[in-house]
Parts: structure tokens; sequence; C-alpha cells
């Protein structure tokens, strides 16, 4: 009874959410609706900006993800990306995907030309170990942010190209860029950005959809940031780098990287050897370990 009732589900399952799952590299009975539909979420689709002098909606406190392609510089508020996911933009002449999943605390960048073809991404409304899942118009594959690759449909497998990107105070950011844009409240969308809809989320320690095997090493929603580099996964959680030193060299790999906290602003970014900022994630402590639960975790004194 209970296989009947499984191929009965993953029957209905395409059907449901308006995808093809005949192609999969995760289990589809664990892909799970968030709530709104395909596109309840809008992504943002034509982006408008203005001067960072100028955004007067954003506090010095307010979190934003910050982006640096060919000298320019650009800002996505994260009010702003709690009600869109997704923001589809170019930056320094490079077509992007900046994504932003409000379960799982992940703000990442990824290069939007996919074997040769730029590609476009919608918000499919499903989650898998509760972070967005993201589609693309050209094929509808969906995409996991966190696992940076299609799990279902024609791009199966295809990886997507993870890019730098700062998740940090908009004071800060300002201060380092002053050139900088921002992401307009203009989006075209009629949304009370100045409402916050996961600032409880955000306060407790629980996890809203199934994730698996919880790590208990740490609270649930502690901030990490986390790096996949030379063949090694691992993660510095927030509470060891707040507590110092701030700025410090360690070894991942063959190669000698700088890992730097800023306590004002509550960020951190790893650098190689030449100064350049590596691609790395912010997460949850419980979405980093869903995804790689055999991670390293970097420890102060211990090498």
């Amino acid at each position: 009874m209970k296989s009947i009732f499984l191929f009965l589900l993953l029957l209905s399952l395409p059907v449901l959410s308006g995808f093809d799952f005949s192609e999969h590299s995760i289990p589809p009975s664990e892909i799970l609706s968030g709530g709104p539909p395909k596109d309840g979420i809008p992504a943002i689709l034509e982006p408008t900006f203005i001067p960072a002098k100028k955004a007067h909606f954003l506090k010095n406190d307010d979190r934003v993800l910050g982006l640096v392609i060919n000298g320019e510089s650009k800002a996505y508020p994260i009010k702003i990306l709690n009600w869109h996911e997704i923001v589809n933009d170019t930056v320094g002449g490079k077509k992007v995907i900046v994504s932003y999943c409000p379960l799982c605390g992940t703000g990442m960048a990824f290069d939007a030309t996919i074997e040769g073809k730029h590609h476009t991404f919608g918000v499919s409304g499903l989650l898998y170990k509760s972070d967005v899942l993201m589609y693309d118009h050209q094929t509808e594959s969906l995409w996991s942010q966190i696992s940076r690759k299609a799990v279902t449909g024609p791009r199966t497998g295809t990886p997507l190209k993870l890019l730098p990107l700062v998740h940090t105070s908009f004071g800060a950011w300002k201060q380092e860029h002053s050139n900088s844009v921002v992401l307009s409240s203009d989006t075209g969308y009629r949304r009370d950005y100045d409402r916050d809809p996961y600032v409880s989320y955000r306060k407790n320690d629980r996890v809203m959809f199934p994730v698996g095997k919880i790590d208990r090493r740490y609270p649930t929603k502690t901030w990490i940031i986390g790096i996949e580099y030379l063949g090694v996964t691992r993660a510095y959680p927030f509470p060891v780098l707040s507590s110092g030193p701030h700025s410090f060299n360690d070894r991942i790999g063959s190669e000698i990287v700088q890992i730097t906290y800023d306590l004002s602003s509550r960020s951190a970014r790893i650098q190689n050897q030449a100064g350049e900022d590596l691609p790395t994630v912010v997460a949850y402590w419980f979405a980093w370990t869903a995804f790689h639960p055999e991670t390293e975790v970097y420890q102060a004194g211990v090498k």
C-alpha cells in the first residue's frame, strides 16, 4: 500500500507543481511546496537602480547583498529580496542571477550564461531542504540554490557558476563603495518593503520544513560563512570569528587564504593570496550542513 501511495504521489507531482519531474537528481518526494504557487513570489526581471546616497528607504544597519563585477558595484537590499528572492540583472557587462532564500539566509549570485546561453530565472514556489528552488524560463528546469545545480528537468545536473558576493550592512557597503547603486524599491510591484515577514522566524530556532538530520553542534540559525574550494568544504561560524582575531590566514587544500570578519557590520569574506574575493556562502548553520553534512568546521587555535 505504501509503495502504491508513493507511486501515485510521484505521478501527481508534475501536475500539482506545473513542473516535469521525469528527469531528476533528487527524490521528487522531497520537493515540497513553500506555500506560494509558481511566480507567486515574483522575480524581478527589469530591475531599476538609484545611487546609494539617494537610497533614503534604507538605514545604515539594513542588510544588503553587494556585488562588484568589472568595476561596477551594486547592492541588493534584503528588505526587497524578502519579497522577490531573485533579481535578473547585468553587472559590469555580465548577466547575473542574484538570489536570496529567507528560510536559509542564503544570498548567492550566479553567472546567468549557462553553456553559452543566457538564462533568466523565476521563483518556483517549491523548496528542497528548506531552500528555494529556482526555475529557468528557457527549459523550466528546477535549480537548487545551495547545491548550485539543476535538479529536475532538461538541465538536470548542469552546474551554476557561483560569483563572489558580500552579505553586509548598507552603511558598510556604502562606505566601501561610494559609487555603488542600489536596487530601487520602485520594482513595479506593490509590496510593503518596510515590513519584514521573516522577523519572528529569524529570532527562533525552528526550521519550518524538513531538512534531514540536523547538526546540533551549533544552534540552527547560527550564521556561518561557507566555502567549497580546492576539494575542501569548510564553515567558519560567526561566533568563532567574532571572538577574534578578526583577520587571519587559514590553509584550504594547498593554498593559504585570508578570512576577514567585520564585527560592526557582521560580515565576512574569504580572499586568496592575490587579495581577490573567493565565492562563498553566508548561511544559517542548519542550511549549510543540510547540503554539506561532511563539512569541516573551523575552530580558532585548531590547525
